[in-house]
């Protein structure tokens, strides 16, 4: 049996789990104060995935760029393509929250949206 340590983060409290992984990958998961425990390092071990966090260009806007996000996690892997998708990304004022800047972002499936309001000057 394999044992695997994680720190959970399913909520704020950053729970220490330990993981024990049968031959037949079965996994059993000690240190959770919550549901949500389980269940990350359940995902965390078998598909890891995350919410990319970014920034895009903005052509005349009072800001000359604009926090962005994806709508849905990632798998992990796909992170830095993610963020070479949105280099070249250039809006133009105004900007909208929720405004989808790129589409299926990576071959994700996932779009990344604007999360500010950007005025055009």
């Amino acid at each position: 049996m394999k044992t695997k340590e994680l720190v959970c983060i399913g909520c704020p409290l950053g729970c220490s789990l330990k993981v024990a992984i049968s031959e037949e990958g079965i996994m059993e998961v000690a240190g959770n104060t919550c549901p949500r425990g389980a269940d990350y390092a359940k995902k965390e071990l078998t598909d890891p995935r995350r919410i990319v966090t970014s920034s895009v260009k903005v052509q005349g806007g009072h800001l000359p760029c604009v926090s962005v996000k994806t709508e849905t996690d990632i798998p992990k892997d796909q992170i830095f393509a993610c963020v070479r998708a949105l280099k070249d990304v250039v809006l133009t004022a105004p900007v909208e929250i929720g405004k989808v800047v790129a589409e299926n972002v990576a071959g994700t499936g996932v779009n990344v949206i604007a999360t500010k309001q950007i005025y055009a000057e």
